[in-house]
C-alpha cells in the first residue's frame, strides 16, 4: 500500500549491495552485524556520522548539528548469517532536551518500500516526542539508500514492462497485455534482482529492526509506524514482545487477513477506498458551494463514471483528456489527504462540465493548473530518460507484498476477480484487482519465508493503535481488527478523512505524546478529531504554508 500522503507527513548506496547482474552479496565496511539477533551482546553499535547537505537542505541551518547519519550491515539471510550481509541506511536526529531523554523511536512511512531515511527531518513529531527522543529513520532492505532491490538494469526495459500495464484494463487486449507484461516483470526481478529477492518478507525487516534497536543501544524498541508500517510493528511485537516498549500504529492493516489469504485483504482493502469516497462524496453535498462539485455529487459521480467507461475521455478547455482510469486513479490517490479535496473536487467538476456542454455551469470554470498537479501527482506524469540511463528506483513493494501475501489465484483468475470486484465495488473495484492478484501469481519466489502469527502475544505495556472511520487504504475495521488480534493494545478512532493522522489532530498527537513518554494509555472507546476539517479554507491555507 505505497503511501501517496502529502508531503507534509513528510542515490548514494551503501557500502554494500547486490549486484544486479551477479546475484552476489558484498562484504560492506559498515559495523558487523551479529550472528542471530539474540546475540545482544555482541552487536557493534552503529557509527554515526555526517550526513549529507542535501538530504538536510529542508532543515533550518541551526537545527542541522542535530542530525547524524550511518549505514549498518544487517545479514541477508537471518537464519543463515554467513551468506553475507546488506546495508540498512538511517538517519537520526538527537532529542532536543538531552537531560531529559528517554530514548530513541524508530519510524516507519509505510509502503512497503517507502524511505523513512529522511523522515527525522519531515516527520511533524514535534513537541514532547521530538523532545525526549532521538528520531531515528532507515530505509528497509531493498529501499532506496539500503541495498536496492531492482528488477531491471535500464530505465528502458523498466519502461517497457509497466508501459504495457494498463491502469484499468477494460477490454481483452488490455487484460491480456496487463498480464503479460506482470509476467515479464516477474521474469526481470527472477534474472536481475539477485538473491535479496529471497529475503524481503515482514520477517526479515522485523529482524533487522531488531539488530538496529540493539545497535542503537536502545535496550526495548519505541516505534511508530504508518500503513504497511503497523504491520511491521505488530510483526515486531509479536516476534520480540519483550524488547517492546511504546509501539505506536497508524493507519492499520489487518495483519492476520492480509498473511494469510491476499485476495480477500485486497478486495477488503477496496472496500475501504468505496468508504472514503462515499464520504468525500457526502461531505461535498454538506458544505454546498465550498465543495465544486456538490449538487448529489454521488448521482453525478456515477454518471460521470458511466460516462467515461461508455463513450470515451473527457477533455478540459486547455485540451488535458482524462478518461477512466485517470479521474478514478487521481481520486484514489487524493483521498488519502483531505487537503486535496478541494483540488480534487475541482476536477471533477471539470471533467463534468466537459462531459455536460449543453448543462448550465454551477461555478467558475475549475483552476486548472491545480487539476493538472493533482493528476501529476497521482503518477501520471512520463518518464523521459536518456537512452540506457541506469535503472535507479526500486521494486521492494512488490518484493514484500508478493513475499507476505499468499495468492493463490492464477492470472487467468484475473478478469473473473476483476470482474467480480467491480459489481460488488463499482468505483474502485475493477482498478484495485488488477493490482497484487496480477503480480503476485508469476513472482519468481515459491514458499517464501513470512511470519503468519500468532499476533497475540502479550506485550509489557499496550500497543497504541489509531484508525480514521474514513482511511481509504487501511479502512477503520482493519484497526479494529488489528486491536483485537494484538495480545495487548489500546484503539484510538478519529472520526477524520485521509490515510493517517498524527500530524494532524492536536487530540491524537497529546495522546502519542504521552504514551510515548509516560506509557499512559487513553480509556477505552476514545475518539479523536482532526484538526481542521475537510474544505475549510483554513485546510488550503495549512497546505499552502507547507505544514
Amino acid at each position: 500500500m505505497r503511501s501517496t500522503r502529502s508531503t507534509k507527513r513528510g542515490v548514494v548506496l551503501g557500502t554494500a549491495l547486490i549486484t544486479g547482474l551477479m546475484g552476489l552479496v558484498v562484504p560492506t565496511a559498515a559495523a558487523a552485524a551479529p550472528s542471530t539477533p539474540s546475540a545482544q551482546a555482541r552487536v557493534a553499535p552503529i557509527e554515526w556520522g555526517e550526513c549529507a547537505p542535501e538530504d538536510l537542505a529542508n532543515v533550518p541551518v541551526d537545527e542541522r548539528d542535530k542530525f547524524s547519519c550511518g549505514d549498518y550491515a544487517v545479514p541477508l539471510n537471518h537464519e543463515r548469517p554467513k551468506q553475507g550481509t546488506i546495508n540498512i541506511a538511517l538517519m537520526k536526529r538527537a532529542a532536543n532536551d538531552t537531560a531529559n531523554r528517554v530514548g530513541a523511536v524508530f519510524l516507519n512511512p509505510g509502503g512497503p518500500g517507502g524511505s523513512g531515511y529522511r523522515w527525522p527531518t519531515t516527520s511533524r513529531l514535534d513537541g514532547p516526542i521530538q523532545d525526549r527522543f532521538d528520531l531515528i529513520g532507515f530505509d528497509p532492505r531493498g529501499v532506496g539508500r539500503s541495498t536496492p532491490l531492482r528488477c531491471f538494469a535500464t530505465d528502458e526495459d523498466a519502461g517497457d514492462v509497466f508501459s504495457r500495464m494498463a491502469p484499468l484494463p477494460v477490454t481483452s487486449a488490455e487484460e491480456t497485455a496487463t498480464l503479460q507484461a506482470n509476467k515479464d516483470y516477474g521474469k526481470f526481478c527472477k534474472r536481475f534482482a539477485g538473491p535479496l529477492i529471497n529475503h524481503m518478507s515482514t520477517e526479515d525487516v522485523a529482524q533487522d529492526l531488531d539488530l538496529l534497536r540493539a545497535a542503537a543501544g536502545e535496550a526495548k524498541l519505541n516505534y511508530i509506524g504508518f500503513s504497511y508500517g503497523t504491520l511491521l510493528g505488530a510483526t515486531y511485537v509479536n516476534m520480540f514482545p519483550k524488547k517492546s516498549r511504546a509501539i505506536i500504529l497508524d493507519g492499520n492493516v489487518d495483519p492476520t487477513l492480509r498473511l494469510l489469504d491476499g485476495v480477500e485483504y485486497d478486495r477488503q482493502r477496496t472496500k475501504g477506498f468505496e468508504i472514503a469516497l462515499d464520504g468525500f462524496l457526502t461531505e461535498c453535498d454538506s458544505v454546498g458551494a465550498a465543495c465544486a462539485f456538490s449538487g448529489d455529487a454521488r448521482g453525478k459521480w456515477d454518471q460521470l463514471v458511466n460516462y467515461l467507461r461508455n463513450t470515451g475521455p473527457a477533455t478540459l478547455p486547455d485540451g488535458t483528456e482524462v478518461d477512466e482510469a485517470t479521474l478514478v486513479g487521481v481520486t484514489a490517490s487524493a483521498l488519502y489527504d483531505p487537503a486535496s479535496f478541494v483540488d480534487l473536487a475541482e476536477l471533477i467538476q471539470a471533467v463534468w462540465d466537459a462531459t455536460h456542454p449543453s448543462a448550465q455551469r454551477k461555478a467558475a470554470p475549475a483552476d486548472l493548473a491545480a487539476v493538472k498537479a493533482l493528476i501529476a501527482g497521482a503518477g501520471k506524469a512520463t518518464r523521459d530518460a536518456p537512452p540506457d540511463s541506469p535503472y535507479t528506483s526500486d521494486d521492494s513493494y512488490a518484493a514484500v507484498n508478493c513475499s507476505d501475501k499468499p495468492f493463490n489465484n492464477t492470472q487467468a483468475d484475473v478478469p473473473g476477480i476483476a470482474d467480480k470486484w467491480e459489481r460488488q465495488m463499482r468505483s474502485f473495484g475493477r482498478y484495485l484487482a488488477w493490482g497484487d492478484p496480477a503480480l503476485c501469481p508469476t513472482w519468481p519466489v515459491k514458499n517464501p519465508d513470512a511470519f503468519r502469527g500468532p499476533w497475540n502475544t502479550r506485550t509489557p505495556n499496550p500497543v497504541l493503535v489509531v484508525g480514521n472511520y474514513y482511511d481509504p487504504a487501511t479502512q477503520y475495521e482493519f484497526a479494529k481488527r488489528m486491536s483485537k488480534q494484538l495480545g495487548n493494545a489500546r484503539l484510538v478512532s478519529v472520526d477524520s478523512f485521509g490515510h493517517c493522522i498524527l500530524g494532524d489532530s492536536t487530540c491524537v498527537d497529546n495522546i502519542a505524546a504521552d504514551y510515548m513518554v509516560n506509557l499512559a494509555v487513553p480509556g477505552p472507546g476514545s475518539v479523536c478529531y482532526p484538526d481542521v476539517r475537510p474544505f475549510d479554507p483554513a485546510a488550503e491555507m495549512k497546505t499552502a504554508l507547507g505544514s
